[in-house]
Formats: structure tokens, sequence, C-alpha cells
């Protein structure tokens, strides 16, 4: 195991000088496990035994380099009827000393308050300055910890303040508890135990490129933006939001992400596309392609423009039910190859079912021109409502406004009623009715 330490130390030699090419600092925050179950031997000697042992000839490696600050919060240590949580060592300059004294005397003593720990854990970070902050939670994962920690593992990395929890999980009943808290790396055997620890900083300076490529249904890359957006798959957090573009030889931007992290992207077509669980790794260029295949959709007007001014609504457009997007009627939007319903909110609203996109293609609806309806009420507060008459069944189109003695309506060409309701009225032999027919960019008036 002490060949195992030294060779971990050295390796990690080159660690900070890869982390510095991203920030002037990095901040490693580490959270230790000293619930009663660190106690329990594991191989040669106690698990606190074996940890306390990692940890001192790491902050020795640690304390030789300038641009790595570590800092310590314990939990479980304080006595034996109180799980509490608290930091013992703050970040600072030539604080390796106190680290290691505290590391050495710590007693395991309480039960598992990780969450409360990794609640804690974001005012231990000062604030500004170009750092790259860091959480290492190390522990066994055995007793029974709060069942929240998921969910505070998910506010700190909202806070934007981490930029990565790892948890390093030592022992075979570490696999089933904190595994969601973080990046979970398992600690099997002893042996594994600083090789484990210098590979988390090795990959945590580094990062990973990739290069996303979207192309059409044919093969061929996109010159148009898209916007994307990397998921922690773990987390549902969203790590980096981004345009897709390409420069002017057509070669798409290479991003650069963390090696140690697995996402879900999403491309913001319409509908989104997705793809899943994307691994990257370093000392290569990782490519990612994701067929793209839209084509154009347009809904217009068809019909002699009238003297009014042609009216502009909304095109909702809807996939298997769900809302996908909105546009103006004239306007093309871009959507995948598939069936939609289109919703223009004309007076009563045209549905149009099962309309076919096709990929590099474009699909172009019509609705008819309105016609406009003036209408001149009786006078007094007057309530009522127009439908269009379907064949002997009846759709309802609008409310009328009680507080105005005169509307002009733009309605679709077809047979309606208008039903009046005088607010003096009492009876139904008051209500007054009247049908009349709308004709495409024609206008029609009604007065009672």
């Amino acid at each position: 195991m002490r060949r195992a330490l030294i060779f971990a130390v050295l390796l990690f030699l080159g660690f900070a000088v890869q982390a510095q090419q991203q920030a002037d600092k990095t901040r490693l925050l580490l959270i230790v496990d000293c619930s009663n179950s660190m106690w329990d031997h594991w191989q040669s000697n106690a698990k606190i035994k074996v940890t306390q042992q990692v940890l001192l000839s790491f902050l020795d490696s640690v304390s030789r380099q300038h641009d790595v600050d570590v800092a310590l919060r314990v939990f479980g240590h304080l006595n034996q009827h109180q799980f509490g949580t608290r930091l013992e060592v703050p970040f600072g300059e030539d604080n390796t000393y106190q680290l290691q004294s505290k590391i050495k005397t710590l007693v395991p003593q309480g039960g598992c308050t990780a969450a409360a720990a990794l609640t804690d854990a974001l005012s231990d970070f000062p604030a500004g300055g170009d750092t790259r902050n860091i959480i290492l939670i190390v522990t066994d994962g055995m007793d029974d910890c709060d069942a929240e920690i998921c969910d505070v593992a998910r506010q700190v990395q909202l806070s934007g303040v981490v930029v990565q929890t790892f948890v390093l999980g030592i022992g075979e009943g570490a696999f089933n508890h904190a595994d969601c808290a973080g990046t979970f790396l398992p600690v099997r055997h002893e042996e594994e135990y600083a090789k484990t620890l210098y590979d988390i900083f090795r990959l945590a300076g580094k990062t990973a490129p990739v290069v996303l490529r979207l192309l059409d249904g044919d093969g061929n890359l996109f010159e148009t933006e898209h916007a994307v957006a990397f998921y922690d798959r773990r987390t549902g957090v969203s790590r980096l939001n981004t345009l897709y573009t390409v420069d002017q030889r057509l070669r798409p931007d290479t991003l650069l992400l963390d090696p140690l992290m697995t996402y879900d992207l999403t491309v913001f077509t319409h509908p989104p596309l997705r793809r899943e669980t994307l691994q990257f790794g370093t000392g290569k260029v990782n490519r990612v392609d994701v067929t793209v295949n839209e084509g154009s959709l347009r809904v217009r007007y068809n019909g002699r423009r009238p003297q009014w001014q042609q009216p502009n609504v909304d095109v909702v457009v809807r996939h298997s039910g769900d809302r996908v997007a909105a546009q103006e009627i004239g306007e093309t939007g871009q959507y995948l190859a598939g069936r939609y319903d289109v919703e223009v909110q004309t007076l009563p609203v045209t549905i149009l079912r099962g309309v076919e996109v096709r990929g590099n293609a474009a699909t172009e609806l019509s609705v008819p021109m309105p016609g406009m309806l003036v209408l001149g009420k009786p006078k007094g507060i007057t309530t009522g409502a127009i439908f269009k008459l379907n064949d002997g069944s009846v759709e309802f189109t609008t409310d009328l406004n009680s507080s105005t003695a005169g509307e002009r309506l733009l309605l679709q060409p077809g047979q309606y009623e208008v039903v009046l309701h005088p607010q003096t009225a009492t009876k139904y032999d008051k209500v007054q009715t009247k049908r009349f027919v709308i004709e495409s960019s024609q206008t029609t008036k009604i007065q009672f």
C-alpha cells in the first residue's frame, strides 16, 4: 500500500499545472465521515485508520503546491449524542500542519449527517477569486444517512459555487447510499484507495474536448445555429448551455467538458432532440454526431386581401398532444420530420390534424381569409355569445363585450348565430338571436 501512496503522490504533482490553466487556484474541501461504522475493520485495519494514513500522505504532497488550497469539514465526531458537523480547518495558507494534526486525532463517535455537512459546505468557500472549487466526501456509507442528501447535492450544484462534488466510497457498504451526492468512485480494496484519490485530481484538472456535429437527413453539416445544453445525468443540472455554430470553413466549435461527468445532451429543435449517457475522455477529441432531420412549416391566409389590415394570429404546433412551438401566421418554422397538429388561433380556432413535415422539404398550409362582422347592439348593458353552425351542431366561438354598444370581429367564413341577453331581461323569451353568414374578405353588418 505504501508504494501505491508514493505513486499517487508523484503523479499528483502534474495536477496543479493542469488546474492552473483553468483557474488561478483550486480549492478542495475534504468532508470526512466519522460515523460509528468507520471503526469497522477493513482488510488490514479500521476504516478510519486507513483513511487517516491515506489523507496524511496526500496532504504532505499538496503542501508543496501553491495553487491548491485544502480545508477540512468532519461529521459524526462531536460526541455520541450529537450527530453534528463542523469546519475543523478552514481554507488558508500554510494550514497543512493544522490539517494533519486534526486528521490524526479524528475519533468516530456519531451517526451519518452527510446531508448537513454538504449543506454547510457552501459557506466554507471564500467568496471571490478565480478558483475551481471541489468537494470530496470520504465515506463508507454504512449508517442511515439523511434521506435528503440527494436534494442537498442538487442545490449545491445549482449554487454555482462548486464545480464538482466527488464521493470516495470505501468498503462494500458504500455502494448503496451516498452515490447520489456526487460523482461516485468506489474503493473496494485498500490498495485502490490512494490511486482512486489520485484519479480524482488527475482528471479534475483536465477537460475533455468535444466536437458536436449536427447533421441533416442527408448527412450534411448544419450551418445554422442551434441552442444546445449538456446536463449532469445524475443531478439533472445544466452544466453547459451554448449555441452550436460553425466557422467560415464549416468547422464546428470545440467544447470543453468535464471528463469525470456523465452527460445528457439536449438539442433545442422542435421538438427537442435528446442524447443520453455521454462520457468523454481526455487526450483525444470526442465527436458527437446528432442527426437533425428538419423541414419547414408555414401557414398563410388564402383568399383576396381585404380592405382592413390583414390580421396576425398565433399558430400553435403540437406533437403527440404536447405543445412544441408557436409562430405567427405567415411565418416559417423549422420542425423535425413527423406528424403534427396545427392550431391556428382564428375565430373559431382552425385545427389541422396529422400535418406531415418531411425532412429538407417545405410544408405549406392555408386557412381562409376571415370576414368582418360589424355588430350593433340594443341600448343598455347586453351580454351575449356567437356560435358557429356546422351541419346541425354548434361550435362556441366567442363571448361578446358587455360594456360596448358595438363590436367588430374577424370570423372565419361560415354560418353563425349571435345570442344577446339584455341585463334587464328576466325571462328566456327576452333573449334575442340572429343568424348570419360570413364570407371571406367581406363585411357583414348585423343591427339589433
